[in-house]
C-alpha cells in the first residue's frame, strides 16, 4: 500500500469530482430501498428560513446552542438550556436533522407529551418515556419504538440512529424495519422484584407508561428537534474505512463505495469510486485496515447517508502517526507547512541582532538577573522572571514576556495565518504551532545569554506581596539561566544548599548561581503570600490529576506515563503570571473601557451544581456551596491528610469541576462581559482577569491585546508631554 500522498489542508477540500453524476439519486436506490405505500420522500425536515429563525429566536419560540452528541449513545444529543437547568434533549438522528457534534443549532421544543420522562428522584437515568418501548438499554439504538411500528409520523426514524450493519444498510431499510417491528410486537423484557428477567405482553406494560402532561416539570426533560444550523462548527471531516457495497448487481455498486467513520456520531458516507485507490474494486480486502480521511460535502433531505469526497489515505489503523493525522484533520487543525509569504515576514539572517534604533525605544534590562523557569523539554521559552531586593527591604519583581508583536505586524501574511490557526495545538508527541518555529523557538524564545525583545510588567512589592507601584513597557532582556521546574524546586526545598555548576544549566558570567538561587527563594516567599491572600479573598482551586508521558529521545514516541506533580515551583510561576494578567487587565480596562478584550467566566451550570449539592447532602458531606471561597475551604478542610482522604478529595475535585463552564473572551463593551467582571470571578477572586501575557506565541488573542498596552502608553506619554518610562506607573 503506497502512503506517499501529500498532506491536504482540511480547509482546502473541495467539492467531489462529478458529484451530480457519481452519487446515487432517488432512482438509483430503488433496488436498495423499495418504497412502501404512503412513505414520505424526505427523511429529514427542510430547514427553516433565516428570516423565520431570526423571528422565532426574538420571540423566544426557538432556542439556540452548541450541539453535544453522546459519543457512547450517538442517538442521544443535547444543547444547553438558556436558564442553566437540565439540558434540552434531542432524540435520534432524525430530530438532529443532519447537524453534527459542536454545531451551533437552532431547535424547536416538541409538545410536552413528547418530552423525556426521568425518574422522580431527580437523577437523569432514563425510564419509560412515551416514545420508547420497555426494552433493554443496549437495544434502544437498534429497535423501532411502538409508535414507529404504528406509523406515527412524529416518531424518530431509528433505522438511521442504529448505524445498522453494512448488509442491512446496503440492502435497504424496509428489510430491517419489518424484522425489528415484528420482534418488538411479540414481547417486552422486564424484571421482577428479584431482578430476574420476565416476559411481559404489550397490554401488561400499559400502566407503566406515564403521560408527561400529567407529570411535574422536575420529572421531565424538555425535548426538541433541530430546525436550523447557525454555524457548522464540525469540520465535516472524518476518519474511517471504505467498503464496497453489498449488492454487486446494482448500478450504484459500479459508481460508489461506502465510507464508515470511526466516530459513530458522523453518518455513513457515499464516496465516488473515482476517489478510491485504483485497485480497490478488485482487491477491497487490501484496504480493510487502512484509514482514510473523508469530508462530507452534502447531505440531502431525502437521503439516509451523506455524500462526500475521499481526501487521502492515512495508513494502517492503530499506528500513531496515521491516527494522529486523522485526529488533526477531523478537528480542522491546519498542520500544513507555513506558506512562503508568511515566512518572508521574518528575518532569516541568524543570529538575529536587535537594531540600535529599536534598543533606543526600549528599557534596557540586559544587566538585570532575569531567568526562565519551564519544563525541562521546553523549546519555546516565552516568559521570564526577575526579583531584586531594594535598599528599603522591598522587592522589584518583573514578569517579562517575549514581544511577538514586533515580528507579527498587523495585516501581514503571517498575521493572517496566525489568526486562522488561533492557537498552538499540543499533542503527546508533537506540537502544531500557531507561528513558525523560527519565531517560537529562536527569534522570540528567551534563550539564555541572548538579547531578546520583551514586554514587561514590573512591581515594587513588600515582602508580603503588597503592590506599592507598577510599570508596564517594552524592554530588552538577556536571560542569565534556563531553569527547569526541577531546578527551581531543588532550590526551594534546599534553601541552604550550595549548588555546584554541574548541578545546574550554564549561567551568565555577569551573575552567580547564589544570586539566582536567592531570587528564586524570594519569589517563592512572595508567591506564598500572594496565594494565601487570594484564597482569603475567596479564590477556588480545583486541581485535577494531570497525566504526563515520557517520550523516546530518538523516535519521540510515548513509552510511559506518570501523574504530573504540581509543586511549589509551578505555583511560583503561576502566581506571578496571574498577577501580571490582572495588572494588565485593570490597566487596559481603565484606559479602554469599551475596547478591552477580557476573559469572562460564566457562573457554574445551575442544574449540575444543584445535583452536586444534593449528592453531597445524601452522602453526608458538609460542603458549603455559597461561594467559591467557601467551597474551596470545605474541600480542603473536610478531609484528612492520609492517602484515602486524598483519594476522596480527588474524586470530589473532579465532580466539582463538572458544573464549571469554560471561560470566553469578550469585548468589554458587551453588557454581559462588563456585568460579569464587576463581580468576583469564580476561581481567582479578582474583579478583572485578562490572560494576555502568558503564551503569546501560542494564542492569537493575546497578540491583539498586546497592541492595547503600547497604545495606552503612547496616549499617556502624549498627555503628560514627556517620554519617561515611568509615565505608566500607578500612584
Amino acid at each position: 500500500m503506497n502512503n506517499s500522498d501529500t498532506r491536504i489542508n482540511p480547509r482546502q477540500l473541495g467539492t467531489p469530482r462529478g458529484i451530480k453524476a457519481e452519487f446515487p439519486t432517488s432512482s438509483d436506490r430503488k433496488n436498495l430501498n423499495k418504497p412502501t405505500r404512503g412513505r414520505k420522500k424526505s427523511v429529514f425536515e427542510a430547514y427553516m428560513s433565516k428570516e423565520d429563525v431570526s423571528a422565532g429566536l426574538k420571540r423566544g419560540e426557538l432556542i439556540q446552542g452548541p450541539l453535544r452528541i453522546n459519543p457512547k449513545k450517538y442517538h442521544e444529543a443535547f444543547i444547553p438550556s438558556p436558564d442553566g437547568t437540565r439540558d434540552i434533549f434531542i432524540d435520534g438522528v432524525i430530530a438532529r436533522n443532519r447537524a453534527l457534534n459542536s454545531d451551533i443549532v437552532v431547535v424547536k421544543l416538541l409538545p410536552k407529551e413528547q418530552w423525556k420522562v426521568i425518574k422522580p428522584d431527580g437523577c437523569d437515568k432514563e425510564t419509560e418515556a412515551t416514545h420508547e418501548s420497555n426494552v433493554p438499554e443496549d437495544m434502544l439504538g437498534t429497535c423501532i419504538p411502538q409508535e414507529a411500528a404504528k406509523g406515527d409520523a412524529r416518531s424518530p426514524d431509528v433505522i438511521i440512529e442504529a448505524q445498522f450493519d453494512d448488509n442491512d444498510a446496503e440492502h435497504g431499510q424496509d428489510h430491517l424495519q419489518n424484522m425489528l417491528t415484528d420482534d418488538i410486537k411479540k414481547l417486552f423484557l422486564d424484571t421482577d422484584e428479584k431482578g430476574d428477567a420476565v416476559h411481559r405482553t404489550k397490554q401488561d406494560d400499559g400502566p407503566k407508561v406515564n403521560d408527561p402532561r400529567l407529570l411535574p416539570d422536575k420529572c421531565l426533560q424538555r425535548t426538541a428537534k433541530v430546525v436550523y444550523i447557525l454555524e457548522k462548527k464540525h469540520s465535516r471531516a472524518a476518519t474511517g474505512f471504505i467498503k464496497p457495497l453489498a449488492d454487486k448487481n446494482s448500478e450504484l455498486f459500479k459508481r460508489c463505495a461506502m465510507f464508515s467513520p470511526v466516530d459513530h456520531r458522523v453518518p455513513r458516507i457515499y464516496v465516488s469510486l473515482a476517489d478510491c485507490p485504483p485497485d480497490f474494486v478488485t482487491r477491497p480486502e487490501d484496504y480493510s485496515n487502512i484509514l482514510f480521511i473523508c469530508r462530507i460535502v452534502d447531505w440531502k433531505e431525502d437521503s439516509n447517508f451523506a455524500t462526500g469526497q475521499l481526501a487521502k489515505s492515512l495508513g494502517q489503523a492503530g499506528e500513531i502517526e496515521p491516527e494522529t493525522e486523522g485526529i488533526l484533520m477531523e478537528y480542522g487543525v491546519d498542520f500544513s507547512d507555513f506558506p512562503s509569504e508568511a515566512l518572508e515576514c521574518l528575518p532569516h539572517n541568524l543570529p538575529w541582532v536587535i537594531s540600535p534604533g529599536e534598543l533606543a525605544k526600549r528599557r534596557d534590562l540586559r544587566k538585570e538577573c532575569i531567568f526562565t523557569i519551564d519544563p525541562s523539554t521546553a523549546k519555546d521559552l516565552d516568559d521570564a522572571l526577575s526579583c531584586k531586593q531594594l535598599p528599603d527591604g522591598n522587592f522589584e519583581v518583573g514578569v517579562h514576556i517575549a514581544d511577538v508583536s514586533y515580528f507579527v505586524l498587523e495585516e501581514t501574511a503571517l498575521d493572517k495565518v496566525a489568526s486562522e490557526r488561533a492557537t498552538s495545538v499540543y499533542l503527546v508527541q508533537k506540537v502544531v504551532p500557531m507561528l513558525p518555529r523560527l519565531l517560537c523557538e529562536e527569534l522570540c524564545s528567551l534563550n539564555p545569554m541572548q538579547d531578546r525583545l520583551t514586554f514587561s510588567v514590573m512591581w515594587k512589592l513588600t515582602p508580603e506581596g503588597k503592590i506599592l507601584d507598577e510599570w508596564f513597557g517594552r524592554t530588552v532582556i538577556c536571560s542569565c539561566m534556563k531553569l527547569s521546574y526541577d531546578h527551581a524546586q531543588s532550590m526551594i526545598e534546599s534553601p541552604e544548599k550550595v549548588f555546584s555548576p554541574e548541578e545546574l544549566p550554564p549561567v551568565s558570567i555577569q551573575h552567580s548561581i547564589a544570586e539566582i538561587q536567592q531570587a528564586v527563594l524570594n519569589l517563592h516567599r512572595i508567591a506564598q503570600h500572594l496565594r494565601k491572600q487570594r484564597f482569603i479573598d475567596g479564590a477556588l482551586r480545583l486541581d485535577q490529576l494531570k497525566l504526563s508521558f515520557t517520550l523516546d529521545q530518538e523516535s519521540g514516541m510515548p513509552q510511559g506515563c506518570y501523574i504530573y506533580q504540581y509543586r511549589d515551583s509551578n505555583k511560583l510561576v503561576e502566581e506571578f503570571m496571574l498577577l501580571a494578567n490582572m495588572a494588565v487587565a485593570h490597566k487596559i480596562y481603565r484606559s479602554f473601557p469599551s475596547q478591552a478584550l477580557l476573559r469572562r467566566h460564566p457562573p457554574p451550570q445551575t442544574k449540575l451544581l444543584n445535583d452536586l449539592m444534593e449528592f453531597c447532602n445524601q452522602v453526608g458531606l458538609n460542603i458549603d456551596f455559597s461561594s467559591a471561597g467557601t467551597l474551596h475551604k470545605s474541600l480542603n478542610e473536610t478531609f484528612g491528610a492520609d492517602k484515602y482522604s486524598e483519594a476522596r478529595k480527588e474524586v470530589l475535585t473532579n465532580m466539582f469541576s463538572r458544573p464549571m463552564q469554560r471561560p470566553s473572551v469578550q469585548v468589554s463593551a458587551m453588557e454581559t462581559c462588563v456585568s460579569a467582571f464587576l463581580c468576583l470571578q469564580l476561581g481567582i477572586a479578582q474583579p478583572l482577569l485578562r490572560e494576555v501575557l502568558p503564551h503569546r506565541e501560542r494564542r492569537h488573542v493575546p497578540e491583539m491585546v498586546s497592541l492595547l498596552l503600547p497604545a495606552y502608553r503612547c496616549r499617556n506619554e502624549s498627555s503628560s508631554q514627556h517620554h519617561s518610562f515611568d509615565c505608566l506607573s500607578s500612584n
